[in-house]
């Protein structure tokens, strides 16, 4: 009886050290970091490094993306934004703030993109009402970009801007759905008369269904930029032809669509640069959150 007491016990104490061992060790794992952990020295285990992955989230921190994107951004590159702001001649006040949303990842020369979700910022300059027989105005700027952390200052211009049922119209496919088809690979047509042949199909002109310029991709297009006859805004900049982030705009889009009594008395490329200037013979020019903008980086 005696031995197996003892035995008992023997157990007991051996149960007890390999728990407060395998506890100990289980500790030190937690709290020795993941970096600390490699090793480069003979007879010790190399547990490889993960690095952070992006998954296209402008508040994840890519190394690559962190680094080019905030280099020089070349002139003409396009930021294809949904206005986060609503514009009003009769509320809005000079110096308040204004932000739009990228829609679309834009490519980069060297192969960085700014993602999409990153932002643009920006304030109004001067507003003036409309009221007493006067033209109604807004004057506004953006001159920041938003991404990774970090403002990158910019200057831009306006090429087209859109209203809020325009945008939301270019993205509802032309046929209704049936049964078993898929949304992405419908046929939609870009705001300004573009056709696009689903997500991975062709982009082509209205005008000809067998001028291609670019192809479709996640939320939006990717083409090459077109000068519009009879208007101000410009084709390639520089000899500089490679393909643009455009969402839901055509290849040669320039000025307003779906807003009625709004123009672009200015649109930023000349003095006042950057400054961009929206004027209405209504009383109060109004454009929605939600309406859809082309900047051009000057």
């Amino acid at each position: 009886m005696g031995l197996k007491k003892e035995e008992r016990n023997s157990h007991r104490a051996t149960r007890a050290t390999l728990r407060f061992s395998f506890g100990v060790l289980c500790l030190a794992f937690v709290l020795h970091p993941v970096g600390a952990r490699q090793s480069s020295s003979p007879g010790e285990l190399d547990l490889p490094f993960m690095e952070p992955i992006s998954l296209g989230n402008p508040d994840v921190a890519d190394s690559k993306n962190a680094t080019t994107t905030f280099g020089v951004i070349p002139p003409g590159t396009i930021l294809p934004i949904r206005l986060n702001t609503t514009l009003s001649s009769l509320k809005n006040k000079a110096g308040q703030g204004i932000t739009g949303r990228v829609m679309q990842d834009v490519p980069l020369p060297n192969g960085a993109k700014i993602a999409e979700g990153s932002k643009v910022a920006g304030h109004i300059v001067a507003v003036t009402s409309g009221k007493g027989g006067a033209r109604a105005e807004i004057s506004l700027q953006f001159d920041g970009l938003i991404a990774w952390h970090r403002t990158t200052p910019i200057a831009t211009n306006l090429r087209a801007i859109a209203g809020f049922m325009e945008v939301v119209a270019a993205q509802t496919p032309q046929i209704g759905l049936g049964e078993g088809d898929v949304a992405r690979w419908q046929t939609t047509r870009q705001i300004g008369g573009d056709v696009v042949y689903g997500v991975g199909g062709p982009v082509t002109t209205a005008e000809n269904a067998e001028g291609v310029v670019g192809s479709g991709v996640d939320s939006g297009v990717l083409v090459r930029v077109s000068a519009k006859p009879g208007s101000k805004c410009r084709g390639a900049i520089g000899g500089d032809d490679s393909v643009q982030a455009l969402w839901v705009f055509s290849s040669d889009a320039c000025g307003t669509y779906d807003l009625a009594h709004v123009r672009v008395e200015h649109a930023g490329r000349t003095s006042p640069a950057g400054v961009i200037i929206l004027a209405s013979d209504e009383t109060n020019l109004k454009i929605s959150s939600g309406a859809g903008m082309l900047l051009r980086v000057d």
